[in-house]
């Protein structure tokens, strides 16, 4: 998700005030709101908890046109808090920040995994949008502080994006929007292979930049609790993780590289109408879900190149991550608390159990600036999973299986136009496609999602 910038706004009503920062000691109140309005060509019903509305995207549960008021199409609407205090000791200085997501069109929290538990039993056709994601309600979307030098870098505690989602954020053409970025609004490459872990929590951060040139980053996320009680009374959305990045500037080029290993990460859809006739005794539908662990492995690189703007105001990005997904090295139980105290009613450990799957994910765009104030944008974004499939469908590229070969492709268009440095106005449209193992169970299998909408940034 892009982060919103502090803007300026008078102080006082003293006309020869020129301060517009609201910043007052050290602390900065800063958010966005964002909404416009959205035509799917398929799509399943709005949802007033899910943080896109729609799911943008074409998914399984993809049924007939929809049009309506939907949030968050070009940022997430947010409010949030940060501070910087200078220490008085070289040039470090205490840093936090607090953020809150929310919907604009329903003035709900943002939580998708309540979108998920409203979806319980349901058949697809019967469904409304509903797509697994970090942001699950927290009263804080983000929430850490920490130590900050220009000289040493950054390091923070607590809950806060991931490595990866860091990078995506910067390369992806689209600015990882909803609307209009496959990777914006899934959260598969920013989490290192499930959009839970695209934030972090108990985790440690560092970020530093050396000689004006070369970029590190490191973050671990601490195991909750042993591996023996983590299995039953564990919570959060995985047991460890750790990334890391390295790269570096040159003239217009920008470039890093990427690792990172999750263990036990979660992926949650929809109790099945059979699995809610046969929920076990203590289980409550309105917080259930079913769950799919897997210990993921994610390499990739990304960058972009910025013309000068003297010859042309055009700036090139893109990425690639190979993702794989193993069995567990922890098998969960049913009743493990996940996000947000949202639990795993059904667990499925075994997804991975005669071979790997591969998930290989590529982006390519590029924004020109057709003026200081108005900026068009053009994207493409692939998936491609090999064929992990065992037994009669051993190596299939066809429809038999969730398991068999597959792709995604969605090319995407947008524009936006500042006519303040707060307020702009924006359109755009993204078209996806998916065909093979990863149509499996689809109703449809393409959706195109015209969109308008506007933003004010604060």
């Amino acid at each position: 998700m892009t982060s919103a910038a502090s803007q300026a706004q008078t102080a006082s009503g003293s006309a020869a005030t020129t301060d517009e920062s609201l910043t007052w000691h050290g602390i900065t109140l800063y958010g966005i709101i964002d909404a416009g309005i959205q035509y799917d060509t398929h799509a399943a019903p709005i949802n007033d908890y899910f943080f896109g509305g729609t799911a943008d995207l074409v998914q399984k549960n993809s049924n007939g046109p929809i049009f309506g008021v939907t949030p968050n199409n070009l940022s997430q609407s947010r409010i949030g808090l940060q501070g910087k205090e200078p220490l008085g000791f070289m040039d470090w200085s205490g840093v936090f920040k607090l953020e809150t997501f929310f919907n604009p069109q329903s003035g709900q929290i943002s939580d998708a995994l309540k979108s998920v538990t409203q979806n319980n039993g349901r058949s697809l056709a019967d469904q409304s949008t509903n797509v697994d994601s970090s942001i699950a309600g927290q009263a804080f979307e983000q929430a850490f502080v920490g130590l900050s030098s220009p000289t040493w870098g950054t390091i923070t505690f607590g809950r806060q994006n991931s490595v990866l989602a860091d990078g995506v954020g910067k390369y992806d053409p689209q600015a990882v929007s909803n609307a209009f970025s496959v990777i914006g609004l899934s959260g598969t490459a920013a989490g290192g292979g499930d959009t839970q872990d695209r934030r972090l929590d108990s985790s440690i951060k560092y970020a530093g930049r050396f000689a004006d040139l070369v970029r590190v980053g490191l973050q671990y996320k601490f195991q909750n609790s042993s591996a023996q009680s983590y299995a039953t009374a564990g919570s959060g959305e995985a047991f460890s993780a750790y990334e890391l990045s390295l790269g570096a500037d040159y003239a217009g080029l920008s470039v890093d590289g990427y690792y990172a290993k999750v263990r036990d990460a979660v992926s949650v859809s929809p109790l099945s109408a059979a699995q809610v006739a046969g929920l076990a005794t203590g289980f409550s539908l309105a917080n259930s879900l079913a769950g799919t662990i897997s210990d993921n492995a994610t390499y990739g690189i990304m960058g972009l190149y910025a013309i000068d703007p003297s010859v042309a105001p055009v700036t090139f990005s893109g990425g690639y991550e190979h993702i794989t997904f193993m069995n567990p090295s922890i098998a969960l139980n049913p009743g493990f608390d996940d996000v947000n105290g949202y639990v795993l009613a059904v667990v499925n450990n075994t997804a991975y159990a005669k071979a790997d799957k591969i998930l290989q994910v590529y982006w390519a765009g590029a924004k020109y600036a057709v003026s200081d104030n108005f900026n068009a944008i053009i994207a493409y974004y692939g998936y491609k999973q090999n064929a992990y499939a065992t037994g009669k469908n051993l190596g299939c590229s066809d429809l038999a299986s969730s398991a068999c070969s597959g792709n995604l492709h969605a090319v995407s268009i947008a524009a936006d136009y500042h006519f303040t440095k707060r307020f702009d106005a924006y359109a755009g449209a993204m078209w996806s496609n998916v065909s093979h193992g990863l149509a499996f169970g689809y109703l449809n299998t393409t959706n195109v999602n015209p969109t308008i909408g506007a933003r004010f940034s604060f």
